[in-house]
Order: C-alpha cells, then sequence, then structure tokens
C-alpha cells in the first residue's frame, strides 16, 4: 500500500463524513488550495482508495424488517464460484462473502420479514446447483457499524517495514 500522508488522511475523514461536501470547503477547512484537494482526491481513486461515493438508506425505513447473515455450505469446493453467481442475482442479497470454517460462503439479506426471507433461502438459494445447506442468523439489531478507521490506517504503515 502505498503512503498515506496527513493531508490525505484529512481529506478521507472530511469525505466520509459527507460525500457531498464540495471540494471547496475542505479546501478551506484544511487551509489547502482547491487544486490540491482535486488532485489528491483524483490520486486516490485512480490508486483504488476510494471507489465510490454512495447514500446510506436505512433498510428498515423501506420496508426490510429483518435481516439475517447466512452461512452456506457447498457440496464440493468447485461450486464455488457457481454458487456465487448465482447469488449476485437475487437481489435481497446484499453482501457476500469467502470464509473459513464451517461454511463456505457468508452472506447478508434483507427480507421484508421471516416468511420473505424463508421464500428467499428455500426458493432462491437453496435452488443453486452446489448448495448443500445453510445456515441463518437472525439479526435483532445493529449496534454499531463504521469504516475501518484512518488511525489504523496510519499505524499500519509502521508494520510494512
Amino acid at each position: 500500500m502505498d503512503h498515506f500522508d496527513y493531508i490525505d488522511q484529512q481529506i478521507l475523514l472530511q469525505i466520509r463524513k459527507d460525500a457531498r461536501k464540495p471540494f471547496s470547503q475542505i479546501a478551506e477547512e484544511l487551509k489547502i488550495s482547491n487544486s490540491l484537494v482535486h488532485q489528491r482526491i483524483k490520486k486516490l481513486r485512480q490508486r483504488g482508495v476510494i471507489e465510490q461515493a454512495e447514500f446510506v438508506v436505512n433498510e428498515k425505513k423501506i420496508g426490510f424488517r429483518t435481516k439475517s447473515y447466512v452461512g452456506i455450505r457447498l457440496r464440493e469446493a468447485r461450486y464455488a464460484e457457481q454458487v456465487v453467481q448465482g447469488l449476485n442475482e437475487i437481489p435481497e442479497i446484499l453482501e457476500c462473502n469467502y470464509v473459513s470454517g464451517n461454511y463456505a460462503i457468508f452472506i447478508l439479506i434483507f427480507a421484508y420479514d421471516n416468511q420473505h426471507l424463508r421464500e428467499i433461502l428455500y426458493e432462491q438459494v437453496h435452488q443453486i446447483d452446489g448448495v448443500a445447506g445453510t445456515d441463518s442468523f437472525i439479526c435483532f439489531d445493529t449496534n454499531f457499524k463504521r469504516p475501518v478507521s484512518l488511525d489504523t490506517m496510519l499505524k499500519k504503515e509502521k508494520y510494512d517495514r
């Protein structure tokens, strides 16, 4: 990973709080030029540090009352890519990860209710060739959610040496 200096860190902190914040306002608050903010953000995008800016939607407010993490066991490891492709076709699955342990894949599903979750699992996920079984973990509430700490990122640099 490339070096991140204080200016990069401060710019990332600013846009993390509000991705719509004008570059001119960031420049003013950091007491640097507007063009420097533009240049740094362009470089951060080119390096893949910044992938996209997005709005965060509250799933409960739009009717998705059931949140579930689901561990997926495969019939055989060779089915992994095919299963992931099938999971990608299900819009209620918001995240899909390869994991170690008892499961090969762990997914995050948002459903309208428990009946909708059951339908997603039985009528879609279990129908994908290669899925041997699933275990669901209903999430009652999210206590906190945060992005990776930028302070941690800067501390990491000393371990890379």
